[in-house]
């Protein structure tokens, strides 16, 4: 028991809390998988047989433990958590991508996760200062699709563009300043995504990098939130085929 505690950002683990979070990670990255508890309420006897064999088969510690739950998880729908050990990605240089500029809400970020697994866009730049990808409320939001992604942080723009941002790529920042509307415009590839802060948007200076985009709504908001806007971009960015 002395190994599970809460989550903090400096931990070298975290959790995938819930039987389909934690069955991503089984079937993705098994390699990352250090340990799965299961609850003893938990009672869908296929998917507990599925977990069992997959952790038999990986040799993974698989045992039944119901004050892990009291530790980490307070929700009463969690029946199973799986211990990850942290891993380092890369972006594919060749590949589309999305770029977070300061993200800051784990729910949020889970969505757009989950987003651009489902659009086929699988790698994701974060520039710092970023919200934790590692979080058990970001990797729970995006219902384990972070598994299924290549996620890298950059302390600045500059360090994206001149390295895993460059070559032969289209940038299309997210903004109203100099831009164009989303379904007017042809969205080459590889292209680069990019959403700003929830709350600020991009800073004015992205409006001289690509060609700045921006998603047509009626007047009865004043803007789409950062998950929604990213998924239509993606939308649009992947319509002709991932």
């Amino acid at each position: 028991m002395a190994s599970v505690k809460r989550y903090k950002k400096d931990d070298l683990t975290t959790y995938c809390l819930g039987a389909t979070v934690s069955m991503e990670y089984l079937n993705i990255r098994p390699k990352d998988v250090m340990k799965v508890y299961v609850h003893s309420a938990f009672y869908e006897s296929e998917t507990k047989e599925k977990i069992r064999s997959i952790c038999e088969k990986r040799g993974i510690s698989c045992e039944i433990n119901d004050k892990v739950f009291q530790i980490l998880s307070q929700k009463e729908n969690c029946f199973v958590i799986a211990m990850i050990r942290k891993y380092r990605c890369e972006l594919d240089k060749d590949a589309s991508h999305v770029v977070l500029v300061n993200p800051g809400n784990a729910g949020n970020a889970g969505t757009i996760i989950r987003s651009a697994a489902g659009f086929g866009v699988r790698n994701i730049a974060i520039i710092r200062p970023g919200v934790d990808f590692f979080d058990p409320k970001v990797i729970r939001a995006s219902m384990g699709a972070l598994s299924r992604v290549n996620f890298k942080y950059y302390d600045t723009w500059e360090e994206y563009a001149n390295s895993d941002g460059a070559g032969e790529r289209h940038y299309y920042p997210f903004m109203l300043d100099g831009s164009k509307l989303l379904h007017e415009t042809k969205i080459e590839k590889p292209f680069s995504l990019i959403m700003g802060n929830e709350a600020t948007g991009l800073p004015e200076e992205f409006a001289k990098i690509g060609q700045p985009v921006r998603i047509e709504h009626g007047s009865a908001i004043d803007s789409l939130n950062l998950p929604i806007a990213t998924s239509i971009g993606l939308y649009e960015a992947t319509k002709g085929g991932f």
